[in-house]
């Protein structure tokens, strides 16, 4: 069975950092795109940042320059280290993951694996 466990969430004052932990199982992160998404609720679930096979990455627009995806394929594993955070990167910080690894779209609809996701509050 295919799953993915996310770790790291908690409270923070802003300007603070922290570093969100995905572990897959039933699966090889080698062979997948891997994306994070955040979701505040009531509003859609955005991406935040994606990660291709190939370790290329993208990012919103609202967190480029703050936020760093990584992944360890040996480990099976993704991170996002978030820095400079801001009141507004609270929410629920969800991982994802699709089979193939070449395309790593912005919507979540495209994601067939999600965890179940970690808490980030940020406080001004």
């Amino acid at each position: 069975q295919e799953r993915v466990v996310e770790s790291g969430g908690g409270s923070v004052q802003a300007g603070g950092s922290l570093r969100l932990s995905c572990v897959a199982s039933g699966f090889s992160t080698g062979a997948s795109a891997m994306a994070w998404f955040r979701q505040v609720p009531g509003t859609e679930r955005e991406a935040v940042a994606t990660s291709r096979r190939d370790q290329s990455t993208q990012y919103s627009e609202s967190v480029k320059g703050r936020f760093t995806v990584s992944r360890d394929d040996a480990n099976n594993a993704l991170y996002l280290q978030m820095n400079s955070l801001k009141s507004e990167d609270s929410a629920m910080y969800f991982c994802a993951a699709r089979p193939g690894g070449w395309n790593a779209p912005f919507s979540a609809k495209e994601y067939a694996t999600w965890g179940q996701g970690t808490q980030v509050t940020v406080s001004a």
